[in-house]
């Protein structure tokens, strides 16, 4: 199956920048659709941003204006850029693609381990 992994959390003082990444195992290009979900207080999930063919992209009202999407397709990684953190932000970042099913109107969801984002004060 389709394998995702995430990389770039960290420990951030309020404020302050972290750009994560996801790796795809297939091409991005191919996909459905790509992007990041939080857990965060009490295993609590949120979408932050998605991106679906087409050229649709979501964000959370709480990552508008300060985090930002961007793939290389070349590489089959896809980023999550993340400014001016708030101590809000802290969670487990988890990145997730669907994949289109061959010859079916369905998709098929694959997702990371997710990894931690910590934003002190």
């Amino acid at each position: 199956q389709v394998e995702v992994m995430e990389s770039g959390g960290g420990l951030v003082q309020a404020g302050g920048s972290l750009r994560l990444s996801c790796t795809v195992s297939e091409s991005i290009s191919s996909m459905h659709a790509m992007g990041w979900d939080r857990q965060g207080e009490g295993n609590t999930r949120a979408m932050v941003t998605r991106f679906t063919v087409g050229g649709i992209f979501e964000y959370a009202d709480f990552a508008k204006d300060r985090f930002t999407f961007s793939r290389d397709d070349s590489k089959n990684v896809f980023y999550l850029q993340m400014n001016n953190l708030k101590p809000e932000d802290t969670g487990i970042y988890i990145c997730s693609v669907s994949k289109r099913n061959p010859g079916m109107y369905s998709n098929t969801h694959y997702w990371g381990q997710g990894t931690q984002v910590t934003v002190s004060l």
